[in-house]
Order: structure tokens, then C-alpha cells, then sequence
């Protein structure tokens, strides 16, 4: 029998071999080709604002920067009862943006600028709650008139620093879900628990769920602010916000009134905490001003540089232009690390914020000094120093701190500078920074009070007692033993006495000679070596500045302790800190160290800082 040739082969793996490019069938109803992708959902995104022209230049940024196709996307902005120029901003942007988005619903009420029974423009009075509740109505019919797959509501002070926010949402598959937003305080934009009558309820779970100690999207009785509305499904048909269910007696407020009818709905609310989303300001109480309202946001976008990238404004708006200033000192100081750019970058921008001039002074880089430097400079160790929770004798990294301090002290010696402001590159402000510091001063100059330093950060070590207030200055206490300089004022008379001391031939770290000078360091082995102490020091109460890190957190970087020593390069003092004394000890301070009888300024109570 003859072997069978190669055509009938090549037929059978012809047709055995599938449909090749372009999926050529036999007939033409096969001629296929892959499916296109689906479109994205659309979205619309309710805006309401109201006298926040400070806010929105950023929160337009960042809505801007989502990752959401911007065709199918649509804006619904609404403005009332406003007094800066909150309408005309929005308005200049809608003009801008219009042609970007899918669709834009622009609802300006300019008259009246208040509501007849509100006693303030941060007070919610029920003429206000109930025009909100109307406008959120109004915002939800609209987006269900469009057909919208999802609602995105979002508050005018609310900054999305995460461009995947939205398909993040969207990934957990809820009716209603919120992304947890970070705050300077435990505040966020969520409750845990709520009472029978529709009020707030401190719950266990708060806590370890706005830390981030249990990560994932819970279930919780409310969320407000920034969430986001699945229209799609059934049971969202059923939600309002106004007017209210008829069996609704729970205080007539619109997240309160939403969350009642999301439980009478059945519409389970969450929370996800899986990524940092964005940040918001904590409340301030219904008697402040639209000056600290402008400042608590403006403290907002200090926080997000801590760890985040800044918060650009929008391109298609005006913002105003920063005048800064040295707030009444005759320098301002910024000490930085020549290879540290990303700390001086970021200083140099949250003081830029705050409107504050500074001058740079380039630190000295303690590890790249040699010992034939050292000699030269005449610096000679303090006889018997041992790090108190290390026991090791002085590094390198604090002997560049100290002689930046002492480079600074000289300058101010120099030019004959009555008072001046030194910062270190590793902090934070507190809230109303500026306007805080420069109160102290005044009041403390008033009264004619003599100083030679006066901390705004440190690290209390002596808890035992409280500090001394100082009478008919707020916020101003006796400084006792303490720790750090990343933040301090210092007069012409205090610089001289720093210098006169003459601490490069008996060195210790700079924030052990300083309660040496003002006669509170514990240890008379160390005090003995300086016979004059009359250093006059005293302490802002609260702080005004505090660690953008301690010790042992993620992103703790030390370029004292991260060191070697000073007289040994071959000893390194990088140290475990898992098993860290300091570590340990750190909480306890912060815990403890409080004056409670200091008088106090208004501006320290202006934010609440409650759940």
C-alpha cells in the first residue's frame, strides 16, 4: 500500500489550526473579531461649597488628578450663603473645565450670604441643615436623571491625595462606601457607633480602625463627607436626604437624616482603610471665624507633605500669591543637611504655606569631619559624657548638630540680632502656627518679661512636677529639663551667653548643654563644667512644633544617632529598636508631660479634636 502524500496533510493541519489573523471563519458569520473593551462606569461628582475659597484651589487639584476618565465624568457644583469668593472661583473653573468633562450642572445662590438663624458662618443652624439636605436632594435626582452608575459626593475642604480613590471604591463592590480620610486628630469621616436617637457612640473599633491597626472596609452606621453611591443598585433607589423619612425623629441633620434612610433602606454604609485616600480638616467649634477656618485647611495641606507629595491647586484657577514674612523676629533660621534635599524641599514649601521668610543654613556634616578637623575647631569631648540611654560617648551626627547650632549662635552674635526663630528640617506645625507664635511674642513683650530662649518643640523629660506658668502670658511656661532643638527662639543676650560658655573644648549634645545653661540638667557631673548658668529659658505650652517621626516609626531617620563615633569610625551607633530603652520611654513622655494650670489662648481650643 502506497503512502499517502503531503497534500492531504497539509489540508488536515490547515483545518485543525483554528482561526488565524484577523479569526478568518469558513463562513462569514465567522469572521469575528475580539470584543472591544467596556466604557467606564460614569460617575457623577456633587460638589457643595460654601465660603471656601481657601480650600478649593486644592481640592480641584485633586479631583482633577483622578484617574477616572474625565468624558465620563459629570459635575454637579452648587455655592450658597457665601462671603469671599467662593462663586466667583468655581465659576472661572467650571468655564475652564467644561469642555474636559461629560457634563456640568452649575446651581449659584450668591444672595442672601447667610442664613436669618445661624450666628456665625461656621454655625449649623436648621435653616442651614435643611438647605443642605435640599441640595444633596437635588444633587442625588440629578445623577439618577443622567443615569449615572455612581454618585461621588464630596466635600469642598475634602483633598483626594490618591488618584485611584475612585476605582478603588469601585473595586469593593458596595452600595455605599467611603474612603477613610486622615486628619490631624482621631477625627475622620466615619462613626462606629451611633446611639438610639441618632447621635454619636465612642465604640472600641474606632480607634484601631482610624489608626490603621485593622486595615480592610467595615461596616459602620455612618460615614459622611467623601462616599460614594452605587446608583446601579436596587436599594439606592430608596435613599434621600430630603425630606425626611416620615418615621424620622433623629436630629434634623443631613448625614444623620441619610443615615436613617439607609437603614431603613437596608443599605449597609462602609468604610475602607486599605490605602491613605486623602485628608480633611477637623470641625471647628460654631464661634470661629473664616480666618482660623482658612488656617485649620491650610494646616491640612502642612500634614500632607509630612509623607505625601504637596497638594497642587488646580492650574485652572487664581491662586493668590504668598507674601512672606519673619512674623516680627529679625531672622528666621533653617538648618538642613546639604544631602537631606527632600527635607529642606518640603520645609521650604510648608513655610512658603504659612508665609514665612527663612534664610538656609547649611548644616555641618558631622560624618564626613576627620579628626584633624575636629582638632582644629579645639573641640574636646565633656569629661565622663555617656549617652543616658545608649552609654556610649558622643557621635559624630551630634557633634555636626551641635556645631550647626553654634555656626547659628554666632551669626546671631555677629549681625546683632535681638530675636530669632532656629528650625531644624525634621518637624511639623502645629495648627495656627503663625498666628500662635506671634501672639506669645507680643504678649510676652508686653508685659517686659526678660528671655534668652524660648522652646516652641522639645521633649519634656522631668514629669515628675508640672512647670512653672508664667503669670498673664498664655500659653508660656518655666522651661524644666528637656530634650531636642528642633525648634527655638533666641535672644542677642542668649546667643552671647551660648558663646561664652565656651562649649566646643567640653562638647555634649546640644540639647544636654542647653538645661546645662539654664540650671536644669539633673547631673552636677555635667553642670560643674559650667560654672555660669543663668541662661533664662522658657517654653511654649502647648508646643508649636513637633517630629515629623519619633523614634522606631516607619520613616524614622536620625543623622545624630544613625552615626559612629566621634573619635571612632569604626564604631558604628546605629542601635536596635525594637529593644530601644528610648523607644519605650517615648509614649510615657508624651503622655505625661502636660502643664495643666498654663493660661491658654483661644486658638488652643478652636478645633475640636473629639471623634
Amino acid at each position: 500500500m502506497m503512502a499517502p502524500g503531503p497534500w492531504p496533510l497539509l489540508l488536515l493541519l490547515a483545518l485543525g489550526s483554528g482561526p488565524g489573523p484577523g479569526a478568518r471563519g469558513y463562513f462569514p458569520e465567522e469572521r469575528w473579531n475580539p470584543e472591544s473593551p467596556l466604557l467606564p462606569p460614569r460617575v457623577t461628582v456633587a460638589l457643595l461649597a460654601r465660603n471656601a475659597a481657601h480650600a478649593l484651589p486644592s481640592t480641584l487639584g485633586a479631583l482633577e488628578r483622578l484617574r477616572h476618565p474625565k468624558e465620563r465624568t459629570a459635575l454637579w457644583v452648587a455655592v450658597d450663603h457665601s462671603v469671599d469668593n467662593t462663586t466667583a472661583l468655581l465659576r472661572e473653573w467650571l468655564l475652564r473645565v467644561r469642555g474636559l468633562y461629560h457634563r456640568v450642572e452649575w446651581r449659584p445662590l450668591e444672595e442672601p450670604t447667610s442664613y436669618p438663624d445661624e450666628e456665625g458662618p461656621k454655625h449649623w443652624s436648621p435653616m442651614r441643615y435643611e438647605h443642605v439636605m435640599k441640595l444633596r436632594q437635588a444633587a442625588l435626582e440629578a445623577a439618577r436623571a443622567a443615569w449615572s452608575d455612581y454618585l461621588l459626593f464630596l466635600d469642598a475642604d475634602n483633598v483626594l491625595t490618591n488618584p485611584d480613590t475612585l476605582g478603588l471604591l469601585m473595586a469593593e463592590n458596595k452600595t455605599l462606601v467611603a474612603p477613610m480620610l486622615d486628619s490631624r486628630a482621631a477625627y475622620s469621616n466615619f462613626w462606629c457607633g451611633m446611639t438610639a436617637q441618632g447621635y454619636y457612640r465612642r465604640t472600641p473599633l474606632y480607634l484601631p480602625v482610624r489608626r490603621r491597626e485593622r486595615r480592610g472596609c467595615f461596616a459602620v452606621p455612618m460615614v459622611h463627607s467623601t462616599f460614594l453611591l452605587d446608583l446601579r443598585r436596587a436599594a439606592a433607589a430608596a435613599l434621600r436626604f430630603h425630606p425626611p423619612n416620615p418615621h424620622y425623629t433623629w436630629p434634623f441633620d443631613d448625614i444623620i437624616a441619610f443615615a436613617f434612610a439607609c437603614r431603613q433602606a437596608e443599605v449597609q454604609m462602609f468604610i475602607c482603610n486599605r490605602e491613605v485616600y486623602g485628608f480633611l480638616p477637623v470641625p471647628l467649634r460654631s464661634h470661629s471665624t473664616l480666618q482660623d477656618e482658612a488656617e485649620s485647611f491650610l494646616h491640612v495641606l502642612l500634614e500632607i507633605m509630612v509623607k505625601n507629595p504637596p497638594a497642587e491647586p488646580s492650574p485652572h484657577v487664581w491662586v493668590p500669591p504668598k507674601v512672606p514674612d519673619k512674623m516680627g523676629f529679625d531672622e528666621v533660621f533653617l538648618i538642613n543637611l546639604r544631602r537631606r534635599t527632600e527635607r529642606r524641599a518640603r520645609m521650604l514649601r510648608t513655610l512658603q504655606e504659612q508665609e514665612i521668610s527663612c534664610t538656609v543654613v547649611e548644616a555641618v556634616d558631622g560624618k564626613a569631619m576627620n579628626s584633624s578637623e575636629v582638632e582644629a575647631l579645639g573641640i574636646r569631648m565633656l569629661p565622663g559624657y555617656r549617652d543616658p540611654y545608649h552609654g556610649r560617648p558622643l557621635t559624630k551626627g551630634e557633634l555636626g548638630c551641635f556645631l550647626s547650632h553654634y555656626r547659628v549662635w554666632q551669626e546671631i552674635a555677629a549681625r546683632g540680632l535681638r530675636k530669632s526663630v532656629v528650625f531644624e528640617d525634621d518637624l511639623r506645625f502645629e495648627i495656627f502656627f503663625k498666628r500662635r507664635l506671634m501672639t506669645l511674642m507680643q504678649e510676652l513683650e508686653a508685659e517686659g518679661i526678660p528671655w534668652d530662649l524660648i522652646y516652641i518643640g522639645r521633649k519634656r523629660m522631668q514629669v515628675e512636677r508640672p512647670e512653672k506658668a508664667v503669670p498673664r502670658v498664655r500659653n508660656l511656661v518655666e522651661a524644666d529639663y528637656s530634650y531636642w532643638t528642633l525648634g527655638y527662639i533666641l535672644s542677642l543676650h542668649g546667643a552671647r551667653k551660648l558663646l561664652a560658655a565656651e562649649p566646643l573644648g567640653k562638647m555634649l549634645p546640644v540639647d544636654e548643654f542647653l538645661p546645662v545653661m539654664f540650671d536644669k540638667h539633673p547631673l552636677t557631673e555635667y553642670t560643674k563644667h559650667f560654672p555660669k548658668r543663668d541662661l533664662v529659658a522658657f517654653s511654649a505650652e502647648p508646643l508649636l512644633v513637633f517630629p515629623t517621626h519619633y523614634t522606631g516609626e516607619d520613616g524614622y531617620v536620625s543623622d545624630t544617632e544613625t552615626s559612629v563615633l566621634w573619635d571612632d569610625e569604626a564604631t558604628a551607633t546605629d542601635w536596635d529598636r525594637s529593644r530601644s530603652q528610648k523607644m519605650r520611654e517615648q509614649p510615657e513622655l508624651r503622655r505625661e508631660a502636660r502643664n495643666s494650670d498654663v493660661l491658654q489662648s483661644p486658638l488652643t481650643s478652636a478645633a475640636r479634636d473629639e471623634l
